[in-house]
């Protein structure tokens, strides 16, 4: 693209045919100019939402993921473990990282007893060279990863002043700049062959601000962001077969991180149907996925209704995310145990794992 072509598209510079009107014509011109642009554009959106209405009463065609190499982060328990199970049963051969040696072994084992392919690699995921060099030694061990999930988290769940700036910082690590890393190490391949997907699990708290949850809530937009701007950036640049999906669902049982948090009106999610929404999205390529459905409804109204209305609601809905009974262990651990801390419960598929601190699934 031309430097003065540029510079028309940015508004820097009077396209052809406004260069050739006499200058008193150039505004009544662009108005006009601007009119037919809108019109297009309304056009153009108008196709896109019948095309979206009829796809969602006819379904979307589900893409074959038999012989991908998926990889998923924070694979050693939790979702991350249900995914990767349902992943195997689809035909793919799955690779796991996790910094828990124990939890990858069960889960690996656990995926294989499935009739499944599984790789597990231990990860240090808030380390950018850990994750550069173990995605080399999966493309060079494995193959070439084409399904990405990143998976990986961690909440720390203290009100942000009483919560140590190490945690905070872990929490940005795991949560938000290893997408980053990760993204780095595969895209480039996905991009050269033209095919791959990036799954980002979010949360419905990257869109709503709750109490405890600060650095949590605010990774969790973070990851939001990045997803957005990745789909956009990947379309300017005109890569069609490289999709990217964003999964923002409420709080999840059985993951280990909000095992007993104070939830009104709205129940929290099943583990498994939540693993089964992720598999949906990646298979008929679906860019967000919010759960439960209904809150895609609910969501326009933040901008819309007064602060002290959504306050009312978010303090009405979430009372404590984190209740203080998931925090008396961290009482009971020197400071420096916690800063060391990983996940315990090695059985991926425990319904109810016991209550930790720092809980990364």
């Amino acid at each position: 693209m031309s430097t003065e072509t540029q510079e028309y598209m940015n508004g820097m510079r009077p396209g052809p045919l406004t260069r050739e009107i006499p200058e008193c014509m150039r505004d009544k011109y662009t108005v006009v100019q601007t009119v037919f642009d809108v019109l297009a554009f309304l056009m153009v959106a108008i196709g896109y939402i019948i095309q979206a209405i009829y796809r969602t009463i006819v379904g979307y065609p589900k893409k074959d993921l038999k012989g991908s190499i998926a990889l998923v982060t924070g694979g050693g328990g939790g979702l991350g473990s249900l995914i990767a199970l349902r992943l195997a049963r689809l035909g793919c051969v799955v690779v796991l990282w996790d910094i828990n040696k124990q939890g990858l072994e069960d889960t690996v084992k656990l995926v294989k007893g499935v009739g499944g392919k599984c790789f597990g690699y231990v990860v240090d995921l808030t380390k950018r060279d850990d994750i550069y060099r173990v995605g080399k030694q999966v493309d060079q061990e494995v193959g070439r990863v084409s399904l990405l999930i990143n998976n990986a988290g961690v909440v720390s769940g203290h009100y942000l002043l009483d919560t140590p700036d190490h945690l905070i910082q872990r929490t940005f690590d795991v949560n938000i700049l290893a997408h980053f890393w990760t993204v780095k190490a595969f895209l480039p391949a996905m991009i050269e062959q033209n095919e791959g997907h990036i799954v980002t699990i979010a949360s419905m708290a990257g869109h709503v601000g709750v109490a405890k949850l600060v650095d949590y809530c605010s990774s969790k937009s973070a990851a939001c962001g990045f997803d957005e701007a990745l789909r956009l950036e990947l379309e300017v640049k005109g890569v069609k077969g490289v999709n990217t999906s964003l999964i923002c669902p409420y709080f999840i049982r059985a993951t280990g991180m909000f095992e007993e948090v104070n939830s009104r009106f709205v129940p929290t999610l099943s583990s498994n149907e939540v693993a089964d929404r992720v598999v949906m999205a990646i298979r008929t390529n679906e860019p967000i996925a919010v759960m439960p459905t209904y809150f895609r409804l609910l969501l326009p109204f933040k901008w819309l209704v007064p602060w002290p209305c959504i306050s009312e609601l978010i303090r009405g809905l979430v009372p404590d995310a984190v209740p203080e009974s998931m925090r008396i262990t961290h009482r009971r651990n020197k400071s420096e145990d916690i800063r060391n801390m990983v996940k315990s419960d090695s059985r991926p598929m425990t319904v109810v794992p016991p209550a930790r601190h720092e809980r990364e699934v």
